[in-house]
């Protein structure tokens, strides 16, 4: 159904007028309400400019202003964005794609608040079972104990005893007169009943066990008034513990108000919800304070190699030989135990190697001459002393030097589930709390269908709304093709769009009403299979009289919104239009738009005429077996453009990220990474290098920007300082600089801009008022290249910069890599905040790109197309392919199927993400593999490798 403005009433639409934000030239545009708009144009055309820079960042200026005038003097003005107005504005809510912090404790289940419910649920449905024997654990009231003497002890005479001491040490004097003053005449001292005599007391150093004998009775229904009153009295004096002695068969029954193992004699508390939190004290595991992994010195790090002596450093931690007190210590140590320091490691004695990596030499006479410290290796030893430095140490630089000797591994007090062992022994349905949260979401979902089933009446009765509520945040998750994920999956581990996507899931959650949703490109790191998920998910949005506004270049969801923007024609200057709006299909007709003719197939990422067999020569993974990878064998030919491929979740990351890359990277670089496991690797000889392009970002404040990046700033700063002028002054390269004292403006510190501390909220930057964002003082901004100042250059489009300096080759290279990559639209001193996940990989590419090659260097690059046009990836692929032919390998891992569709080579890993992926479904030239019908990639590869032309022509 085509949906034409012209019958929207003029309440029924946000109608921004006059936008000037960045690169936008006066746009004025009317987007309907209540409706899926989606913005689209190539990067750096302004879609960005006028969802979040104009009206997301107009709704938060609308809001600050309700605040009182107290509360903004601590926010500080926010400035109005360029704009003359925008009306119809509802309040807005930004989903952006960035991940979710890096505390190591957020969880998603913590940030979707789906953990918090699970907590609520065990603490008050969750049945208790010893730690000590495994047993179901019980606790009794008053009336229960006293039905119980009558079921099983009537008749017979039984000791009613109070336990005041378990397991202590003490001679007890105290505590004896007290109570004989309360009027008892006998206790239980280590199993034997003595009279409570004026001075009595037991001997000091030894554990003792010690109750109250309350009363001696026979069981009798005529004595029940008594029996109570002493059964009272017991559980008040044991703090709410009582044992029974029966005399006849000499046992001893014990009975607890508390939680309790009778045959362990361990009892717990009531459980709340905080004994199953691992951020509380009540219930993080103690050896690893709820992390659930533990740094402990690796020894195959502290001597990588046995044949070398202590002398030429086979003791790493302690380098090569040199005169300080370590080596005296090591002296005395290797005099003693008749070996040298020129000893291999791996001949030097048992015993002196434990006393060198363990301590114990307390009494070790080491006769030293320098007395300055009272620090001693002998007593330490290596293994404990690295341990208190990266523990206790205020120093990072040395914390980060004791971390190198250190292996990250699994907390093996609690197993990795991060709670402590009582915690994990509170079951639902013969699963604790822990097991939950590491089930993959669909798998979560299968086992709440089936927990009613598993629930007594009460459990029932008391877990119905905590379920129910549960069951919907879960839905909502499955909704936005989340299902691979786990509760306790890592914040900080979650991709852009993944965070996206859980932060979109929790606002479906809320309900709201009345609100306009800004998100950045929710599809990033989802396949094509999950995409009408996504599309229904943020539909539904719109049924609850919500607006979403959606920045996104994918064309299954362009083609599903009700309501398409199509902003461009250029990037950076020669954006900032409207060239197209209407439905899709108004927008797939129009003439003027470049994404109308890609969507109807007019322009299209061509397929190459032959495909390369590569050069005959593999790197291969055997064993691979990290995270959900089941055994994969994989062979990667090389001189190729191999795409990894999978629905979301299937092992891709593990394989590439994970395995693959920090083997290369011990290689090649001696990282300490380890790599997931895996049994053995071949081919890196025929490589010699090793390229990671990531989307983390090039730098966390404003000071860095892609020329500073890219390196070709200096070269920039070096043709300034050779101006003329500049060496009259006597400047040098120095003084163009804004990271250090002479040229730059010390009010900012050469920033541009001053950071206000907000406290409660994120800290804001605001323009320097002394140089105006120039970052320069004036005496530096007197110099100009060509009359442009250093300030007027780093302001520069890179598109304009290209032409600039043309006649320069260094600099006009290092550009012109920029340019290529497709990121010709941002200036040279653009803040690296400002730069998405996306341009963040390709700056990193371009300056990767400028460095010569060597022809067999081995690229390896995640979702590069994120933030990308169409048109831009065809130049992206153009770079890619450039440096294929040069003898180079690339390593995709991609969901985008023009990338796909280019490859010489694709490595198909599934079928499904989680538990049910992890091995290689298909492997071969796309061709192959859209005819292997157990990959879920295959039925979209078959449909694109049909070129929509031929589909033209044929209706």
């Amino acid at each position: 159904m085509e949906l034409k403005l012209s019958t929207l009433k003029e309440q029924e639409f946000i109608k921004v007028t006059g936008a000037r934000e960045n690169n936008l030239k006066n746009l004025d545009v009317n987007i309907p309400r209540n409706k899926f708009v989606v913005i689209t144009g190539i990067s750096g055309s302004g879609k960005s400019s006028l969802a979040f820079d104009t009206i997301y960042a107009e709704g938060q200026r609308r809001y600050m202003e309700t605040f009182g005038i107290y509360a903004r003097q601590f926010i500080g003005k926010m400035e109005r964005p360029d704009v003359d107005q925008i009306t119809g504005l509802s309040p807005v809510i930004s989903i952006e794609q960035k991940t979710s912090g890096w505390n190591p404790r957020s969880t998603v289940g913590t940030i979707t608040e789906l953990y918090d419910l699970f907590r609520l649920l065990f603490a008050r449905i969750g049945e208790a079972y010893s730690w000590k024997s495994g047993k179901k654990m019980k606790k009794f009231t008053e009336n229960e104990i006293i039905d119980q003497m009558y079921e099983e002890h009537i008749n017979r005479k039984i000791v009613i005893l109070a336990p005041v001491v378990r397991g202590r040490k003490g001679h007890y004097r105290e505590l004896f007169d007290q109570i004989r003053k309360q009027g008892f005449t006998k206790v239980r001292i280590d199993g034997e009943i003595q009279e409570l005599k004026k001075g009595l007391k037991v001997e000091r150093y030894k554990i003792h066990d010690i109750e109250v004998v309350i009363d001696r009775i026979k069981v009798i229904e005529e004595r029940r008034d008594r029996l109570e009153n002493s059964i009272a009295s017991a559980l008040r004096m044991g703090e709410g513990l009582i044992f029974i002695h029966d005399i006849e068969s000499d046992t001893i029954n014990r009975f607890s108000k508390d939680l309790m193992d009778m045959e362990g004699g361990i009892s717990y508390e009531d459980p709340s919800p905080n004994t199953f939190s691992f951020n509380s004290p009540y219930g993080a595991c103690p050896r690893c304070n709820g992390l659930g992994y533990l740094n402990e010195v690796d020894i195959s790090k502290v001597i990588p190699d046995d044949s070398i002596s202590i002398s030429k450093g086979g003791i790493a931690p302690f380098g090569e030989r040199r005169e300080n007190r370590t080596f005296e210590q090591l002296k005395a140590i290797a005099k003693k135990y008749k070996f040298t320091l020129g000893t291999p490691v791996r001949e030097i004695p048992e015993k002196a190697m434990e006393i060198i990596l363990h301590g114990g030499g307390d009494d070790l006479e080491l006769g030293l001459t320098n007395n300055y410290s009272d620090y001693s290796l002998a007593a330490e030893g290596i293994i404990k002393m690295l341990e208190r430095w990266y523990d206790d140490t205020s120093s990072e630089k040395i914390r980060k030097w004791a971390e190198e000797f250190m292996t990250l591994n699994t907390c093996s007090d609690c197993g990795g589930y991060r709670l402590k062992k009582e915690s994990l022994h509170f079951k639902i349905a013969e699963n604790h709390i822990g097991e939950v949260a590491t089930l993959d979401l669909d798998e979560l979902s299968l086992w709440l269908k089936r927990l009613p089933e598993q629930l007594n009446e009460k459990q029932k009765l008391i877990g119905t709304e905590v379920l129910k509520e549960i069951n919907t945040r879960l839905h909502f998750l499955l909704d936005v093709g989340l299902d691979y994920l786990s509760l306790n999956r890592p914040a900080r581990s979650l991709s852009g769009g993944e965070s996206q996507r859980t932060r979109l899931a929790n606002q479906i959650g809320s309900q709201l009403s009345g609100i306009t949703y800004i998100m950045d490109e929710p599809s990033i790191g989802l396949h094509q299979r999950d995409n009408h998920r996504l599309i229904k998910a943020l539909k539904n949005l719109t049924k609850s009289d919500n607006t979403v506004l959606v920045v996104e270049h994918d064309e299954d969801i362009m083609m599903a919104s009700d309501y398409l923007i199509d902003i461009g024609p250029g990037a950076g200057k020669l954006g900032g239009e409207i060239v197209a709006e209407g439905s899709p299909e108004e927008v797939r007709l129009s003439h003027k738009s470049l994404t109308g003719k890609y969507l109807a197939g007019e322009v299209e990422i061509s397929i190459p005429k032959e495909r390369r067999k590569g050069n005959g020569l593999y790197l291969e993974i055997e064993g691979a077996t990290g995270h959900n990878l089941k055994e994969v064998n994989v062979k990667i030919p090389l001189n190729t453009l191999t795409c990894v491929t999978g629905v979301s979740g299937s092992g891709k990351s593990s394989l590439i990220n994970e395995t693959l890359y920090p083997i290369l990277r011990k290689h090649f670089y001696n990282s300490l990474k380890d790599p997931l496991p895996y049994k053995s690797i071949s081919g890196i000889d025929h490589i010699d290098k090793v390229v990671d392009i990531d989307q983390s970002p090039i730098g966390r404040t404003p000071r860095s920007n892609p020329a500073t990046y890219t390196k070709v700033f200096t070269d920039i700063r070096k043709l300034f300082a050779e101006v003329p002028e500049a060496k009259i002054r006597g400047y040098k390269i120095g003084r163009f600089s804004f990271n250090v004292k002479g040229g730059r403006c010390e009010d900012c510190k050469g920033a541009g801009m001053k950071e206000i501390e907000m406290n409660f909220i994120p800290n804001v930057y605001v323009e320097c008022p002394t140089c105006f964002g120039n970052r320069f003082n004036r005496e530096t901004l007197e110099i100009q290249y060509k009359g442009k100042t250093i300030s007027d250059v780093l302001k520069m489009t890179v598109d304009d910069a290209v032409d600039f300096f043309e006649p320069v080759p260094k600099v006009f290279r290092k550009l012109k890599t920029i340019q290529d990559v497709g990121l010709g639209y941002i200036s040279l001193g653009q803040s690296a905040t400002s730069l998405s996940g996306g341009e963040a990989q390709r700056v990193k590419l371009a300056e990767e790109l400028s460095k010569r090659d060597t022809g067999k260097t081995l690229y390896i690059l995640d979702e590069p197309t994120t933030g990308l046009h169409f048109e831009d990836i065809a130049r992206l692929l153009q770079v890619v392919q450039k440096l294929v032919s040069k003898g180079n390998t690339f390593i995709i891992i991609e969901h985008n199927l023009d990338v796909i569709k280019t490859a010489d080579h694709i490595i198909d890993i599934g079928p499904e993400g989680g538990r049910h992926g992890g091995r290689i479904v298909a492997e071969g030239t796309p061709e192959q593999v859209s005819e292997v019908e157990e990959s879920k990639t295959s039925v979209f590869l078959k449909q694109i490798l049909t070129p929509k032309t031929a589909e033209a022509k044929q209706d």
